[in-house]
Order: structure tokens, then sequence, then C-alpha cells
């Protein structure tokens, strides 16, 4: 293989090892260089766990000399490196949220159960990722952590909340990161990096071992640099929580429902519309083209399909959002104001001081918004959307330009993707090149509750075809 490890896919880099092609050490050797090489100009990291991963990996190489086939075809990540997002716990450091107050944080005693799915799988952690403060933003210009870097363009945001996630894949740092999405924090990095990310049904994947963002709203999901790694990541993250435990009380419980092997079933018979009105009115030309690929190729309806109650359901979503933010902090609030970025101080204060009767008739509208989404959705199998209404935009920007009208770019980075995750809905972003001149741009492939394996395959379908591709940035 000419290529470095660093630049293969998760799938290949696991079926190596498996076939004693490389060493799982070697592989995370050549991680952590390619960390080293990058990650100044990153910023994609907070915390590089070398020695563990080293330890690791040479538990595997040792174990694989006694392992038979079947334990190998067990491990589908056997010897990948992944990091995630710094509010999954991890042994031994401390559960940052990207926030200053957390740093005097205990460490963690045990792993958040989805890193401990992931090793179960056979994978390797390599460390913990930059993002918004408390997952509030959609940029990761963090001010405790520094800036992450969108490696295609470094003078350029990586997005958020999960930014450290989309730009250590789109670095070629890691094949797979994992990160959370309340109201799009996949969704946006996946669109602004060039990679893949799914945002699973809520209460589809647990929670447990997570730092809370809004209970009511939060995701957690995996972004790569291809789709199988995405399936072959979100298989081995599935399952309820183990018998007795129920700490997340958001978790359906709900057995696990592979993807990865349909995923060579196609789009074909597939009922698939493009959404209109809302999400073409707050997408500028070059996230409506890279729509209009990816229903070219998918051959959905001409016809635009409008989904109902959408801007109320954002303004629900928005509000929800302020005040369980607020409640979770208050102590906080009162007691260490000046440690918080500003910009989320402002807005957990506000959200403290919003009356319950205003949140009681949010969670209402949020129910008639999902009915009428449910009603769209039994018409269609999938329902595409930009995932941000422009490209990524350069480190520092306040405000720009939406189709004539001058918006504060930090809470509009999520116009499009608030409005799917405040109903729960599964979705997977897709890269797509072209639409703008340098930069790439996400496609959301939204589907009905639990039907992840419908937006998968269609996305398989557009990387197949060379509509959706994730290649390493150069640096």
């Amino acid at each position: 293989m000419t290529a470095p490890w660093w630049q293969q896919d998760a799938a290949g880099m696991a079926q190596a090892v498996a076939a004693r092609d490389v060493t799982a050490t070697a592989l995370v050797a050549d991680c952590l260089a390619r960390i080293a090489q990058t990650d100044a100009r990153v910023n994609a990291l907070t915390a590089v766990l070398s020695e563990r991963a080293l330890a690791r990996a040479a538990r595997i190489d040792a174990g694989l000399a006694h392992s038979t086939h079947a334990t190998q075809a067990a491990l589908p990540l056997l010897g990948v490196p992944f990091a995630v997002k710094n509010l999954f716990d991890v042994e031994g450091i401390a559960t940052l949220a990207g926030s200053k107050i957390e740093r005097g944080s205990a460490p963690a005693t045990a792993d958040g159960l989805l890193v401990q799915r992931l090793e179960a799988a056979g994978a390797i952690l390599v460390g913990a990722l930059n993002m918004d403060e408390y997952a509030y933003g959609f940029t990761t210009e963090n001010s405790h952590e520094g800036a992450c870097h969108n490696p295609h363009d470094l003078a350029r945001i990586a997005g958020g909340s999960s930014g450290g996630s989309g730009a250590a894949v789109a670095a070629g740092q890691v094949p797979i990161t994992l990160g959370s999405d309340t109201n799009g924090s996949i969704r946006v990095p996946a669109s602004l990096c060039g990679v893949f990310g799914l945002k699973p049904t809520f209460g589809r994947l647990p929670r447990t071992g997570s730092f809370p963002f809004i209970s009511s709203l939060d995701h957690l999901g995996p972004m790569a640099r291809s789709v199988r790694d995405l399936a072959l990541a979100y298989d081995a993250l599935q399952g309820p929580e183990a018998p007795g435990a129920h700490t997340d009380a958001g978790c359906a419980q709900r057995p696990v429902e592979p993807v990865a092997p349909t995923l060579g079933q196609g789009s074909a018979g597939l009922r698939i519309g493009v959404l209109g009105g809302y999400f073409a009115d707050n997408a500028l030309p070059e996230a409506r083209a890279a729509v209009a690929r990816v229903a070219q190729a998918l051959g959905a309806e001409a016809e635009p399909v409008e989904l109902p109650l959408v801007e109320a359901g954002r303004a629900a979503a928005f509000l929800i959002t302020n005040a369980e933010a607020g409640a979770l902090h208050l102590d906080n609030l009162r007691m260490r104001a000046a440690d918080f970025e500003p910009l989320s101080r402002d807005r957990f204060l506000a959200g403290a001081l919003i009356p319950a009767a205003w949140v009681a008739r949010a969670q209402r509208v949020r129910g008639r918004y999902a009915r009428a989404a449910a009603a769209v959705l039994a018409r269609y199998d999938l329902l595409l959307a930009p995932a941000t209404p422009c490209a990524a935009t350069p480190i520092g920007t306040e405000r720009f330009d939406l189709n004539g009208r001058d918006l504060p770019l930090r809470p509009n980075m999520g116009l499009l993707t608030q409005p799917i995750s405040c109903i729960g809905l599964p979705v997977c972003s897709v890269p797509v090149w072209g639409a703008h001149p340098n930069l790439p741009i996400g496609v959301q492939l939204i589907a009905a509750p639990w039907r992840e394996d419908l937006a998968l395959r269609a996305a398989a379908v557009l990387e197949a075809a060379g509509i959706c591709q994730a290649p390493v940035a150069s640096l």
C-alpha cells in the first residue's frame, strides 16, 4: 500500500490489522505522528492519550497471535484509532466540555458507555477533541482552548459544537470520531469540514458517561470519512443500556439493528423529496446547488416539499435550549459567572429567566410540529435539505449576508439543522464538493424515526457515484 496508513479508512485499517499486514501499534504510532505534524495548525485535540493508546495497541497485537478468525470478525474496528469530543468521559482525565469551570473537576473514573463500545469493537482511543463551551455554539471558536481551524482552509471555522470531531477526521488525524448533536453539532462541522456525520434518532444511543447540554434534545453519534466507516461505528455504538442501569432517561432501550449489511441495497424504490420553503430561503446558492446535485443523483421528486410549522419548531427548540441550559448551569452562573465564555454566559443567563409557562408552550408546539413532520414522512422515505446555509466562513466572522438579510453567524449556522433535531429525526450529513469553488458543503439525508438504514443506503449510493466524498485535507 503506497499511501500512508493515516489516509486509509477505518474498514481498511481493521482488515489490514486482522490480516497481519500492519500492527495496531504501527497504526496508532502513525496516527500520533499525524497529530503531532498537524494539530498545532488545526487545534482539533485538547488531550492526546499516547500512553494509553500505545498500551492498548500492544495488547491487541499480543492477543492477535492467539485469536481465531471468528474472534477477529467480531472486532470490525480492530486496531482503528479514534477520538471523542471532550464531553465524553475518558478514564483518568477531567471531562471538560470545552469549559474553564470543569478543569477543577475530578478525573473520570470510567470511560463513557459509547467509548467503551467502540473499544469493545477493537478501536483504540487516542484523544479528546475541541468543542464549543458546554456544546453551545456552531463555530468552535473556544476562548479557553483556542479556535479549531478547518483543515481545508485554516483561516476558516470548523463548525461546531463538535468542531474538533469534524476537523480531526478531515485532517487525517483519525478516521472516526464521536460528537454530540443537540441542535446541529454533528451536522454543521460535518458540512463545513467535508466529512460524513450521523445524528441518530433521539434515544437510539445511550448518553451514559457524557456531559449533558439539553437532556430533551441531546444526541450522540459518529463522524467518519466514508459511509462504511460511519455504519461500522454506528453499529458498534448501538444497543440499550445494561439491564437495570437506566442512567439515561432518554434512551429508548432499542435492540441493535445493524445497518452495515444494508449499505449495498441502493436507493432504488425510495421515495425522496427535497425540502423547499424555509430550507431554500435560508440557504445561499452554494447550499442549494449541493442539494440539487444530490437530488438529481438520487432521482428525487422535482416538486419541493413543504415542512409545516418548521419556523415555529425552530423557535421552540431555541426556547427549550436556553431554558434547560440556564437551569443546568444555574449554580455556576451564580458563583462563577466570570469563568464562562461571555456569549455562553449571556445565553445561559437569559435562559434561566424564561418563565416555565413559555417552556411548556414550546414543548406543545414541538409536539404539533413533530406530528406534522410525521405526516410528511409517511409520504417519503427520505427528505433532502442543506446542512448549513453556506460553506465555512473565516474565523472571527460575526455576521453574514443570507439572501439580503444581515444575520449573526454563530446561532444561524444551525438554521437548517435545529428544526430537525428538535423532533429527533435521524439524519446523515453527506459532503458535496464543487457547489462552492473551494470548500465542501453538506446535505442532510433525513429519514423517519429508527430508519438510519435508509439515510446510510442513500449516502452509500452518493459516495459510490462520486457525488459525496470526504478527502483528507492536504494541509
